[in-house]
Order: structure tokens, then sequence, then C-alpha cells
């Protein structure tokens, strides 16, 4: 049996913390709103200023600029609307979910790999953190030790058996690191 380079390594990586995350979020807010408050009302009074708005590169630049920052804000905060509701208390106690640690066996190649079920910010697949919202982060979710999953990727079906599996539940208790 190959072991995939990753495996092994997920429990190790720092900042899969929702709340590091919401932290984050809230710093980019803030710069957002600073600008759309105080800078970019400079920038199109300044635009202004040069003269026929029909052909003025910096206005448009400037407006269009207005209209991408006003879209990011609804994004961030609409996203920090939906990590707010995440209550760790109410995951499963016994099957796979978010900050779960599963080893899975990869059927098709006999490759042993380990993953970390966490937001979609923290993923990082080359370290192991798989994102909840990916087809193969959505395809453990309710998934017990034992269980044999097959999962639809752009890539194809993929089959695989979940060897081990530590929720995270398990893992405050251990005391393994900063989990959500």
């Amino acid at each position: 049996m190959r072991r995939w380079p990753g495996a092994g390594t997920a429990h190790r990586r720092r900042g899969r913390d929702v709340q590091e995350i919401r932290n984050k979020l809230e710093v980019e807010l803030k710069a957002l709103e600073h600008e759309i408050i105080h800078e970019l009302p400079k920038e199109i009074q300044t635009a202004r200023e040069l003269g026929d708005l029909r052909e003025n590169a910096e206005y448009k630049a400037a407006i269009e600029r207005q209209t991408l920052v006003r879209g990011r804000i609804d994004q961030v905060r609409q996203r920090l609307e939906e990590l707010s509701r995440i209550r760790i208390d109410k995951l499963p106690l016994e099957t796979a979910h978010l900050g779960s640690l599963l080893t899975v066996l990869d059927m098709e190649n006999d490759e042993e790999k380990t993953f970390e079920l966490v937001v979609p910010e923290a993923a990082d697949p080359a370290s192991g953190q798989l994102s909840i919202a990916s087809p193969i982060g959505q395809g453990l979710i309710g998934k017990e030790e034992g269980d044999e999953v097959k999962i639809r990727t752009p890539n194809g079906l993929r089959t695989f058996e979940v060897i081990s599996l530590r929720t995270i539940h398990q893992r405050k208790n251990d005391g393994d690191g900063d989990i959500a």
C-alpha cells in the first residue's frame, strides 16, 4: 500500500479555526467599508472634477471599483453570517463532519490518504485540508470507520474506504490543536 505524500500532515496545520477565519473576514470587511465610505467618494469626486463624465476613464474606473467593493462587502457579510451559524456542539459525535480527521483507502490505486474536513476558506488539498463543500468532502460527511463510499469527482467516480475517523469532538478531547 502506497502512502499519499500529504497523509498524516493534516492534523499539524494551524489556522483552521472557524473563529480565526471570521476574524480575517471581519478585518477584510472593515477595510472594504473604509474604502467605500472614505476613499472611493474622494476618487469619484476628483474624477468628476476632470470634466465630461461620458469620456472620463478615471470616473468610470472609480464607479466600477465602487460596484466591486459593494459586491464584495455583501459576500463577506453573507459568509460571516453563515460562519456564525456553525455550532460545533451540534455536529455529530460519531460520524465525519467539519473538523474530522479521516484516513481513507483510495480503492482504485490502493493509496492511503488523510484528510481533515475544513470550511472552504481553510481548504488546501495538497496538505490534506479538504473543504466540506468539495465533492470528496461532501461524500465523506456522515461516514463512519469501515464505511465504503463512492464519490463522483471531476475526474470520475472514486471509491474510498474509511480506515480511521477522529471527529472534532474526539480531537478536542484529545487536545489536538486549534480545532474549530
